[in-house]
Order: structure tokens, then sequence, then C-alpha cells
């Protein structure tokens, strides 16, 4: 009978949504700018798939709010082997380093963790100082997504928890949050673990280069000068500012009308207060994954996608040629799935290129 150990960060991806880019040091400003909590949904997504599949498993987890309350609504009783403070608000990395020792100390088959990077490293580092046999696959629930332990979407990690047949050696890497939020991507590689082979199983971020000289000119060519252009974080979206004279932000969302940027690095809440009709929302998938929105542009929520009529991707054909599908994670099913099919996607000044999304 499998023995999982399943951990959640109650606070994981709090950041992403009100544009700070990460949650790290930064609980208190992501509360007062409104932030919602997103790994309780993503958790209950995960453990129910899993579940569905593996019934009479045993699933040991730490107390509410990082796990027990996520498998009770699966229908199953868990094991706790920890009990974290009951605010979600007060629990830390401390509280997921400790239930991991004690979910490798009962020695489960897996440790499935709900989070971002952050969340990532914590676990990673106890599995390594016990000999780093047991592997661990993560449910994608943070701003930073870099690694290469992470399930697509919370419903296939579960469905992987519950039916891999081989692992493999993974990496796990972090950025330094406070120079992301000055635009300077420094990722470090942090620990090394095993991890579920499948499909299902995202690759680790790849930082693109090349020239998109020519994409960016087409693309500024094309500006209706009566549409409201929300710009997605990246280098490839940021050469297009470059070429409109855009004040950009490199790693933040701006929404740009008629030659002026009416918001910078705007979180959620500015997005939709900068929006007239039309609008068109300009992204960029990552290099190496090849998600278009749910991976560092949370800022791109919901909310922001329904009220714009046009989405455009852009992306070097390079960067296209490593990628053999886009994949969309907005925590919201009815528009990943209406984003789902073949999709157009600009690749230099007047040529294009089919990709589907998946």
């Amino acid at each position: 009978m499998t023995r999982l150990g399943f951990v959640v960060n109650p606070i994981a991806g709090m950041g992403g949504r009100v544009g700070l880019k990460g949650t790290d040091g930064l609980l208190d400003e992501a509360r007062e700018r409104g932030a919602e909590p997103r790994a309780p949904d993503r958790a209950r997504e995960a453990i129910a798939a899993f579940v569905e599949r593996e019934p009479d498993a045993t699933v040991l987890t730490a107390g509410a709010p990082m796990g027990a309350d996520a498998v009770r609504a699966a229908g199953v009783e868990p094991t706790v082997v920890h009990e974290p403070p009951t605010s979600p608000t007060e629990t830390g990395g401390s509280d997921t380093r400790e239930t991991v020792r004690a979910l490798l100390d009962r020695g489960v088959d897996l440790v499935l963790f709900v989070g971002g990077d952050g969340t990532a490293v914590d676990v990673a580092t106890v599995v390594e100082e016990d000999g780093g046999e047991t592997p661990v696959l993560g449910v994608p629930a943070g701003v930073k997504i870099y690694s290469a332990v992470f399930g697509v979407t919370p419903a296939d990690a579960g469905r992987v928890a519950a039916t891999y047949d081989d692992v493999a050696a993974r990496e796990v890497n972090d950025i330094d949050e406070a120079a992301y939020r000055e635009g300077t991507v420094r990722t470090e590689l942090k620990a090394v673990v095993q991890v579920p082979v499948t499909r299902a199983v995202q690759s680790g971020k790849q930082l693109a280069s090349g020239s998109v000289e020519t994409l960016a000119a087409g693309f500024a060519r094309g500006i209706d000068p009566d549409r409201t252009y929300v710009f997605g974080p990246g280098g490839t979206v940021g050469a297009i500012q470059e070429e409109l004279g855009a004040d950009s932000s490199p790693l933040g969302v701006d929404v740009w009308r008629d030659g002026e940027t009416i918001a910078r690095d705007a979180a959620e809440s500015e997005i939709l207060e900068a929006m007239e009709p039309p609008a068109t929302v300009v992204v960029s998938p990552i290099g190496g994954q090849g998600f278009v929105f749910g991976r560092g542009n949370h800022q791109l929520s919901p909310a922001v996608l329904g009220q714009a009529d046009e989405i455009d991707v852009v992306a070097s054909g390079a960067k296209l040629d490593a990628l053999d599908v886009l994949r969309v994670d907005t925590d919201d099913p009815d528009i990943d799935e209406s984003l789902r099919g073949w999709m157009d996607v600009r690749t230099g000044r007047f040529t294009t290129r089919m990709i589907k999304v998946v």
C-alpha cells in the first residue's frame, strides 16, 4: 500500500497577482495589497486527484493548514506527523522542513509538496540530508516555478503521484527575489532530487537567448494607437516595448496605450483599472517549459484575460524549436479550456508558426 507524504505551504503564490513576484519576506505587504491564498485550492485539487486513483493509500501530512485539511476534504483521514501554527500566515519554512523530516522518518514512498521554488528548496534540503533516495514531486502554487520538480498542473501532480513507475534526477533551482524585483534573474542550483519521470512533470526553465529584433520590429509596426496593450514579463516582450520606446519593467507587467505607459510593474488590480477596450495581452512562453500563463505572470489573472479581446503570443523560432506544446495554468478551468488548441505565434517581422496549447 502506498504511503504518501504531503505538505502544503499555505501562503505560496500570494504575491503573484498583486505584483510582488514572490512572497519571501513580503507576506504583510502582499496581504495589505489584498492578496488571497492560492495554495489551499491547489492542494485540494492535487490530493483529490491522488485519492481518486489510490483510495486506500496512507497519507501522512502536517496539521491544518499545511495538509490535513486538504486531505480530509478528499475524504481521507490523514496521519498527522507535525502540528504547525493554525494560522497560515504564522507558518514558515521551518514547519515545512520539520514535516518532511517526520515524513522521511516514517518511510513515505513519495513526498508531494505544494508551493513554489522556495518550498522545493526546503523539501529538497531535508531529502538530501536524509540520503536523497525518497522521490519528491511539486504541486505548482508559487510565483517562481523554475525547478524541474513540479507537475504541469495540480491535478497532473496528483495523478503522477499515484501512477508513476520510474524516477530520475532533477534540479531544484531558486532565484534571488530581491534581484528579481529589480529586473534581474539570478538563479542558483540548490539541490538534485529524484522525481517521477513523465511528460506531466515540467522541465526546468531555460533562459532563452538570441536576437528578437525582427520580431519586435514587426510587432511595433502593427501597433494600433486606439488599443490598450498589456505587456507580460520577459526579454522577448521587453524587446517589443524597447522598440516602442516604452518605460518597461523587465520582469513585471506593464499597460501601454498610444505611446504612453499607463501602469508599470502593475498588480492585477492596477492592470484592471488601466485597461480600456479594446485590449491585447502580449506574452511569451517560458523557454524549456512552454507556459504562456501561470508561471511568473500571475498578475495576468482570469479577470485580466477576461477583459482582453485579443491575446498575442510572441517567441523566437529558436525558443519554439525547443517546445513541443504551449501550456496554460490560470486557476480558471474555463479560461484554460478556451485557450487550448492551435495558436498562431509570431516568430519574426512577418513570420508566424502554429503550435498547440494543451
